[in-house]
């Protein structure tokens, strides 16, 4: 929390961390990366992305930052044109009393290795001064030129008969809103800066989403896109207002890709996706391989393997041809696209995946614990002992203990047991054919678990 956890000492110790960390790694002067720092609209996200440079700067290391808040896949994005670092001042899609620290490198999120070994340098560090000589540097035309290589924009949304309504959720995207979605078509909401984000966090999620579905419904959009509030993740609302978990919205383009952009290779999803998007890949002969919650882990195998596609439950995307970063923007306008080209409502466009791979009703609950879990492996396997062998009239095909425990049953339908790392809370998942189902496995979910804090 800004001014709790997260202070300047805090973001001087970090940076002082980071450069010691890039320092003996890159011993020679002549192999150092350049350093990038971004930074979104938070309260003092400037002010932290300039200490932090200041400190990077007083070490040696060649740093440069944004000139204007920007989203966190342009930071990605330079990591992989310049072959750079980047640091990113951003919360995310969190509260507006909270900021934080991203670091990435070859296009995507460090990994768990990277950002292991500079947190041992930050325990060690001692701040050895500022350099505040910052040079600020527009980050934004290579990306804007970057997504612009990807879509026609302009013929995509002179093709859509309706107007849609994009809600920036006071995030960072607003910033490239001139550069990107341009066309008289779009129809722009929470736009301005605000730190506070009108008092709603910055995630795309459905109790967030009520203002975006009430514009779709009085402008007649053809559908409605959120941005979170660094740009990175998104998630839509059909023509009816209604929101599409991105259980529903991933299977439409994962259809769309394999069948109009003929993608090839696996798909890789968190263990917290579902079922649609497994049975398309079954459909087209493709491997699938599930992963633990967070899209590093996604990108990584982005990296080393041919991967079609890419998604996790929180509403983070990416395909075959881009870099291995999820990116609302970019999303948005596959979306946009799809619709353009298909010339059909989303609504219809989901109609369809339903008629052939079957329906899909997801619930998230963050149920709160008398006490937190240290050992998430072992209360996974816990948690396993304690279920029954038939859920919802239905045999439990199989279990896995990847991030969690997961529980599939032999109709696909499935349930996830996460506890938090960070607090006493248990995230529980399901997905099943209809709310009922969904709502039971959720309360066989959470009596198992509880019955193993207990």
């Amino acid at each position: 929390m800004i001014s709790d956890t997260f202070t300047f000492d805090s973001v001087r110790a970090i940076a002082q961390g980071f450069s010691d960390y890039v320092s003996h790694k890159y011993i020679r002067t002549a192999d150092k990366p350049d350093i990038v720092v971004g930074y979104d609209r938070r309260f003092l996200s400037k002010d932290f992305a300039l200490t932090f440079a200041a400190v990077a700067k007083a070490n040696g290391l060649k740093v440069a930052i944004s000139n204007s808040p920007l989203t966190t896949p342009v930071i990605s994005h330079l990591t992989y044109k310049r072959n750079a670092l980047g640091v990113m001042i951003t919360a995310s899609h969190n509260k507006y009393m909270y900021n934080g620290i991203k670091i990435k490198e070859g296009g995507k999120s460090a990994t768990p290795q990277t950002t292991a070994e500079i947190e041992n340098y930050i325990s060690k560090a001692s701040v050895v001064g500022e350099n505040k000589n910052i040079r600020e540097i527009d980050f934004t035309r290579a990306y804007i030129s970057y997504v612009k290589s990807k879509f026609n924009i302009p013929k995509i949304f002179s093709a859509l008969k309706q107007p849609v309504v994009v809600d920036y959720m006071y995030g960072a995207a607003a910033e490239l809103a001139e550069n990107v979605f341009f066309s008289k078509k779009i129809i722009p909401i929470h736009t301005s800066f605000d730190p506070l984000f009108g008092f709603v966090p910055p995630e795309p999620i459905e109790k967030n989403l009520a203002r975006l579905s009430r514009a779709v419904v009085e402008n007649k959009a053809a559908f409605g896109l959120a941005l979170d509030g660094d740009g990175d993740r998104m998630a839509i609302v059909d023509e009816r207002g209604r929101y599409l978990s991105p259980h529903q919205l991933a299977p439409m383009l994962f259809e769309y890709l394999i069948q109009n952009k003929k993608v090839k290779g696996k798909l890789v999803q968190a263990v917290s996706m579902g079922y649609l998007t497994k049975r398309i890949a079954a459909e087209h002969s493709m491997m699938v391989e599930d992963v633990p919650v967070g899209f590093k882990y996604i990108a990584e195998k982005m990296v080393s393997e041919e991967i079609a596609f890419g998604v996790e439950e929180s509403g983070g995307y990416s395909w075959k041809g881009n870099i291995p970063e999820r990116d609302g923007i970019l999303t948005g306008l596959l979306v946009a696209e799809m619709a353009s080209n298909l010339k059909k409502k989303i609504s219809e466009i989901y109609a369809s995946i339903e008629k052939k791979y079957g329906k899909s009703f997801f619930i998230r609950k963050d149920q709160h614990l008398p006490k937190g879990i240290s050992n998430k492996h072992s209360f996974a396997v816990k948690c396993r002992k304690k279920m029954p062998k038939v859920i919802n009239s239905k045999k439990v095909r199989e279990t896995k203990t990847i991030d969690g425990l997961k529980v599939v049953l032999e109709d696909d339908s499935w349930l996830l047991i996460r506890p938090s790392g960070t607090e006493p809370l248990l995230r529980v998942y399901a997905e099943a054919p209809s709310k009922v189902s969904s709502l039971g496995l959720i309360d066989t979910a959470c009596k198992a678990a509880l019955s193993v804090v207990r």
